[in-house]
């Protein structure tokens, strides 16, 4: 059984036949692509449950790339770059990646990487309930489906898990520590940038006015909360 269907995309024939090599015995099913525009195209034509995408590769910008595999594609992305600015970083998950690998790496760091991008959250004791009702929205945790003034909006796997878990600790702080935990795993507990990034992508998709949340409010220097009306 498949541990993933992943495509690596790097322009250097080596490295991609090291992680292929790696991903393989690790018994992950790898495509490769050797440009972001080949990504994009290999994307549209097949589904993959992860992306590992080199940000320094010539050809179409790399923050680019990564916003159109996003567009077309619910799989996680891993960006791998020689960078290591927090300006990148947050670009980077802007642009819609998952999480952020600076080489040189080793393989257990990305394979431990790897295995919480595809992670997903285990069924909180909490109740969830099956449809959310916003003013201007719906959301369907059961269809994993959300719907913004009758027009659907996608969420990545990251994101809903994120929204999941805070309505389903509705009109209660949680912390940052504790959303890093329960979404990413516990390896992510001092990433606190990933949150405020998510939170932003997610109160730009779900929010009427993003700027003025109604639903997803800041606790400072606490978390965040998820304010049922």
């Amino acid at each position: 059984m498949s541990a993933g269907r992943t495509l690596v995309v790097d322009d250097e024939p080596q490295i991609r036949r090291v992680m292929r090599t790696t991903l393989i015995a690790e018994g992950y099913e790898v495509t490769e692509a050797r440009s972001g525009e080949e990504a994009i195209e290999k994307v549209r034509a097949a589904r993959f449950d992860l992306v590992l995408l080199d940000m320094n590769m010539p050809g179409m910008g790399r923050i680019e790339a990564c916003r159109a595999i996003r567009s077309g594609s619910d799989a996680a992305i891993i960006v791998l770059t020689v960078r290591n600015a927090e300006k990148d970083k947050v670009q980077a998950l802007d642009a819609g990646a998952d999480d952020y690998v600076t080489k040189p790496f080793s393989t257990p760091e990305l394979l431990a990487r790897i295995r919480a991008a595809l992670r997903r959250m285990p069924s909180t004791t909490e109740s969830v309930p099956q449809r959310l009702r916003l003013d201007h929205g719906l959301i369907d945790f059961e269809a994993r489906h959300v719907s913004i003034r009758g027009e659907e909006v996608r969420l990545t796997p990251k994101e809903f898990e994120l929204l999941r878990y805070l309505v389903a600790h509705a009109n209660k702080a949680v912390t940052h520590r504790e959303l890093l935990q329960a979404v990413w795993g516990p390896d992510y507990s001092d990433e606190v940038e990933y949150l405020r990034v998510f939170v932003n992508q997610l109160r730009k998709k779900i929010e009427n006015e993003p700027g003025k949340p109604k639903y997803l409010l800041t606790e400072p220097w606490v978390g965040y909360r998820f304010q049922l009306i």
